[in-house]
């Protein structure tokens, strides 16, 4: 079976300064990937450029064994921003927002049907916040929405969920619930994750395969070959101790 995600030698610049250089990752059905790295280390960027809201500059990035030029399926792929605060006044209702992740199968100008709107309430459902649907977004606390927008990623019931630092924001009670979810989505719905975090501690406890990043791929293969304190220190350029934390 081929890779979920596959990225060949691909490098990346914002103008002269190079954020990800000769970098090579495949991401293969049923992963649970843990991204690492420092800040600006490349992980944001390098999700962004397998959504292919960026360009490589070398290199080819693919999807399901496709180039990634060529891929139209994008319904197969959820993905959660980082949390961006929300205007309060913002008139759309939390179900509006989950709606517009199936823009992907529906196109731009449709509204969902009665399927639609079933799905979009099962989205809900399974992040806990069913009864908010009729609620503004913008009159949530910060981990409702963020609830909202791991929802609005699994409305098209994706193959493929890309995360980026999900839990910022979000308080520890919402964070226990939330990985709960993604082993449910990773362990019995077969969806395979790329979870960028900070948290070196939660990558630790819940990833299957990690991702070491510094522009350069320093490491991929499983958490406990890489995590001791020697190998962190050489990643992040400092002393750095991990310290576990049971989110279960």
């Amino acid at each position: 079976m081929s890779a979920i995600v596959e990225l060949e030698g691909v490098s990346f610049a914002y103008g002269d300064v190079s954020v990800l250089d000769d970098v090579s990752l495949a991401v293969e059905p049923g992963d649970f990937l843990g991204l690492i790295g420092p800040n600006g280390s490349g992980k944001t960027t390098l999700l962004r450029l397998v959504l292919g809201l960026l360009t490589p500059a070398t290199g080819r990035v693919s999807l399901f064994g496709t180039p990634l030029p060529a891929f139209r399926q994008w319904a197969r792929v959820g993905y959660v921003p980082q949390k961006a605060v929300l205007d309060p006044g913002l008139p759309v209702t939390v179900a509006e927002v989950v709606a517009t992740g199936l823009v992907a199968g529906l196109g731009a100008f449709r509204r969902p049907g009665a399927a639609g709107r079933a799905r979009i309430q099962a989205a809900l459902a399974q992040v806990g916040i069913e009864s908010f649907a009729a609620l503004r977004i913008g009159t949530l606390s910060a981990g409702q929405q963020q609830r909202v927008l791991i929802a609005r990623s699994l409305v098209s019931g994706p193959e493929l969920l890309l995360l980026d630092e999900p839990t910022g924001g979000v308080d520890p009670e919402a964070q226990t619930s939330f990985y709960a979810l993604l082993h449910q989505l990773n362990r019995e719905r077969h969806v395979t994750l790329v979870l960028v975090s900070h948290d070196i501690g939660v990558v630790a406890h819940e990833v299957t395969r990690l991702a070491c990043l510094n522009r350069r791929l320093v490491f991929h293969g499983r958490p406990g070959d890489f995590l001791s304190d020697a190998a962190l220190a050489e990643l992040y350029g400092a002393p750095v101790r991990v310290v576990t934390h049971d989110h279960r």
